[in-house]
Formats: structure tokens, C-alpha cells, sequence
């Protein structure tokens, strides 16, 4: 194997390989002599089955293959990048970033997990609406539920496209608990995904010609939004806390949890406006807004956009992220707590993409594995990190 051609495999494996990246490596493994350097490289570095805790390498050389063909069929379906980032999501799951790591299969396991409690599942779709009467739906997989305005299967709710001028605004809420996500299609067209411990307050139905305002009163949301050309021009503002958020038909991503001092806004397609204090900033595509709760400041990145929206695609994505971030991100899914036993383990950065249907075991198990904890408790609703 060439220099080029390891690139690329790491690439590959990592996620970040592109269209070309994909066409060459396709057409290196059509020799089976590469398939065997394939397969010796997995086995040298990769491949790891977690759930027997041993490695399999030709059922993981069979995945990836089978992974770069279905991924040259998604690629030409993606409008929001480039870079295929969807590998992840797929069956086996690996922890893809951080697997370059020579020596690892031969690592030691340091110590057994203490499990009081088996029971912790992920997340799944559930919401409680709340009407304008202030009465309570409960919205989950398996109820229907049905009303003049609105209709849901359990997974989501869709409000009717009104045809007829609406003279008073009448608003509901939506709310997502821990361990929780739903979607909602507004009446005007637009698609809402909300995560884990959120709350969007809405309008049953948009007064025709007038701003289409709704308010993500706390958590993380992902906006589709209807163009205004489809609605005679008017705008769609999205408020939460102390911003102001102003598009004209666009996709972005707004994360404003309450246990969070920033609140960051995440610009995937079209174009928005950020207020706040009465400054206006103009975000573009793949640029990402910062703003800190208590002193004020803005600051704008440029960001991998995956990074910040797998979560809608059922895949965690944390890009060297901190532990202490991680177990925010996974408390609200899992709906547990978490406790550091060891202080300096907060600090400590895991690269990698996981498949938000791991039972927290198996998660934990991977951030282990790789070194990057001691060891962990699981005790009812809480985990203790060692």
C-alpha cells in the first residue's frame, strides 16, 4: 500500500474521505491483493467488535466494503455537504476517528464495569404537547392523536396548511423530555427536529402577509424552513433567550440548553441574521454564531456542520470533545446523571462517532476501551466515571 492510498483509507475511516476519495479507493480494492492488504490493515488497526470483545477482521472487511458501495449511492443524494459522513450510522459501529492507534488490540482491560442497573435505554421519539387550552397530549411511538389543527403518529406531529386568514395567533408548545426527540412540520411547511430537553412555543397557524415567529425556549432544535417566497414574502424568525434569529429560507441548527452558559447557531444552507443587543451578525454556510450568555460576546467560526447536526441523524459526533462535554450530551439522551470519581478525567478528549441506539453500556465501554476512563459504575440513574 502506497502513502496516497493509506490517506485515503484513513481518510475513509475517519470521515472525511470526499466523492474522489471514495473512486479511488473502489477501484484499489477491485485487486484482491489489495483486499488482503485491506484486511491485514483493518486487523492491525482498526477493527474491533465491541458486543464480543474480540475482532472479527473479514466480517469488518465485508462492512467497510459494503459501507463504501452504499456510500457512493448516498452521495449523489446529499445537498448539505461534500464529505460523506453518514458511515457511522451504519450496523457495526465503530468509534471512527480515533481508531489509528497501533497497539491497541493487544491493550489490557483494566477493569470490570460495577452494573446495578441493566434498564437504561436510548432515547426515542416522545413529546408532550401543550394546548392553548393548557391541557397536556402525551405524544409517543404507538398513540395517535388527532384535532382540527393537528395530527400525529407518534413520531411526529403535522400541523394543517391553513387556507383561510387566521385573525388571532393561538400558540402551542412542544416539549421534549430527557431521552426523548420528536419532529413537528409547522403550517406553514416548515420542519422542526428537536432534541433531548427541548421546548418550542409555536402558532397553531401564521396570520397570512405578517413575520412567521416562533421561540425555542430552551434545548437544541434543527430548522428546514419554507422560503418566503412561498408565503408572500414574510419572513421566519426563530427567538430563544437573547437572540433573534432571522432567515428567509433556510436550514440551521440553534443549541440553547439551560445547564449551558452559550448558545450556538449553526448555519447549514441560505442565509440568517443573529441579533443580539440590537448588533446584527450575517452568518454564511458552515459558519457557526457563540454566543456567551453571561459576558455577551459573539464570536463566529467556521465549523464542520456534521459535527454539530448528526444528532438528527441518529449518530453522536464528538470531534475531540472533553468528557465533561460528552456526559451532557449523553445524560440527556440516556436520561441519567453523572459523577466523576476521578476529576481529570473531565478533560480528557475522545474523537469518534457513535450510533445513537448503543445502550449506554456500550458507550461507555468504547470511551473505556480507548483509555480514555479507568473504569465506570452504573447505579440506577447514575454513573459514576472513575
Amino acid at each position: 500500500m502506497n502513502e496516497n492510498t493509506e490517506k485515503i483509507l484513513v481518510k475513509y475511516l475517519m470521515n472525511t474521505a470526499n466523492v474522489d476519495d471514495l473512486e479511488v479507493l473502489t477501484k484499489w480494492l477491485k485487486d484482491d491483493h489489495n483486499k488482503e492488504i485491506f484486511k491485514d490493515y483493518i486487523k492491525t488497526n482498526f477493527a474491533m467488535d465491541i458486543n464480543a470483545n474480540k475482532f472479527n477482521t473479514e466480517n469488518a472487511k465485508k462492512e467497510y466494503l459494503r459501507k463504501i458501495r452504499h456510500d457512493k449511492k448516498l452521495v449523489h443524494r446529499l445537498k448539505i455537504y461534500k464529505v460523506l459522513k453518514y458511515a457511522a450510522a451504519a450496523t457495526l459501529v465503530f468509534g471512527l476517528g480515533y481508531f489509528f492507534q497501533k497497539g491497541f488490540m493487544n491493550a489490557p482491560i483494566k477493569e470490570v464495569p460495577i452494573i446495578v442497573n441493566t434498564s437504561i435505554e436510548p432515547g426515542t421519539d416522545k413529546a408532550t404537547l401543550t394546548l392553548g387550552d393548557g391541557s397536556h397530549i402525551t405524544l409517543e411511538k404507538g398513540a395517535s392523536f388527532q384535532s382540527k389543527n393537528a395530527s400525529s403518529n407518534g413520531e411526529e406531529i403535522v400541523y394543517k396548511d391553513k387556507d383561510q386568514n387566521v385573525a388571532e395567533i393561538v400558540y402551542n408548545y412542544l416539549t421534549i423530555p430527557r431521552a426523548g426527540q420528536f419532529h413537528i412540520v409547522l403550517s406553514d411547511g416548515t420542519e422542526v427536529w428537536l432534541n433531548s430537553e427541548s421546548q418550542l412555543k409555536y402558532p397553531v397557524a401564521f396570520i397570512e402577509g405578517e413575520t412567521r415567529e416562533v421561540e425555542l425556549i430552551y434545548g437544541e432544535a434543527y430548522f428546514d424552513v419554507s422560503p418566503s417566497a412561498l408565503h408572500k414574502g414574510s419572513k421566519f424568525k426563530v427567538f430563544n433567550q437573547s437572540q433573534e434569529i432571522e432567515v428567509l429560507g433556510t436550514q440551521f441548527n440553534i443549541k440553547a440548553y439551560k445547564d449551558e452558559s452559550n448558545i450556538y447557531t449553526t448555519l447549514v444552507e441560505g442565509k440568517v441574521a443573529v441579533t443580539f443587543n440590537g448588533e446584527k451578525e450575517n452568518l454564511v454556510p458552515n459558519q457557526q454564531s457563540k454566543l456567551n450568555i453571561m459576558s455577551g460576546n459573539v464570536t463566529i467560526a467556521s465549523v464542520d456542520v456534521y459535527n454539530e447536526i448528526s444528532w438528527k441523524e441518529g449518530v453522536f459526533s464528538f470531534e475531540g470533545k472533553p468528557l465533561k462535554d460528552i456526559v451532557k450530551v449523553l445524560s440527556r439522551w440516556y436520561d441519567v446523571d453523572f459523577v466523576f470519581g476521578d476529576e481529570s478525567a473531565k478533560e480528557k478528549r475522545f474523537n469518534g462517532s457513535l450510533n445513537k441506539n448503543l445502550k449506554i453500556k456500550e458507550i461507555l465501554d468504547i470511551i473505556k476501551n480507548f483509555e480514555k476512563i479507568k473504569g465506570y459504575e452504573i447505579n440506577e440513574k447514575t454513573i459514576m466515571i472513575r
